[in-house]
């Protein structure tokens, strides 16, 4: 047995594992995330992806001995702690990019994964990024399309964010909020 240590979905584990034990067979059997799916067994369908400190990487192909001081991430892991789903959740629900769901979770954690590299990929870098993913029922054009739509809500997410942190940063620095600030035409008119 080999002592190992691993963070998954936030919360760290420590436990003794056999040094063969499969990542996708922790996951599941171990700590319960059957949202991993075992698919194919050979990593070739991608429904066991999940994120390994934040690439996706298919469970299936990886030991839990390689997992040693990563952070996983599971579907589980992805929404919000009172429930609200993640952008990628969200819209592949809104774009309905699932049909009997077997490949989602792990179509959605590849997803993520392309979208922190390219937030706004066009519809050949969205099959170019989900390529070890495998769907048999969709066609694909929903799944693009809902990661597109993903992408476009995280990209507002981190704007609204930034805003909310430079306002917050000028209220510490005592500057006045943005829009006490007159605009500049707005001086010239009155000079």
């Amino acid at each position: 047995m080999t002592r190992v240590s691993v963070t998954v979905d936030g919360v760290a584990y420590s436990d003794d594992v056999e040094p063969r034990l499969l990542l996708v067979q922790y996951l599941r059997e171990r700590l319960g995330k059957i949202g991993t799916v075992i698919g194919c067994d050979t990593s070739n369908c991608g429904s066991c992806t999940v994120l390994m400190d934040g690439k996706s990487v298919k469970s299936c192909s990886v030991l839990t001995v390689q997992a040693e001081g990563a952070a996983v991430t599971t579907v589980e892991g992805l929404a919000a702690a009172d429930g609200t789903l993640h952008p990628i959740q969200q819209a592949f629900h809104d774009k309905h990019a699932l049909q009997c769901g077997f490949c989602t979770p792990g179509m959605m954690l590849a997803a993520c994964d392309l979208l922190r590299e390219n937030p706004n990929p066009s519809d050949e870098e969205v099959r170019e990024g989900i390529e070890g993913n495998l769907c048999r029922c969709t066609g694909y054009q929903n799944i693009v399309a809902a990661v597109q739509a993903a992408g476009a809500a995280m990209s507002a997410q981190t704007v609204a964010a930034m805003s909310a942190q430079t306002a917050t940063d000028a209220q510490a620095a005592g500057d006045p909020p943005a829009a006490l600030i007159p605009a500049p035409n707005a001086v010239e008119a009155s000079a």
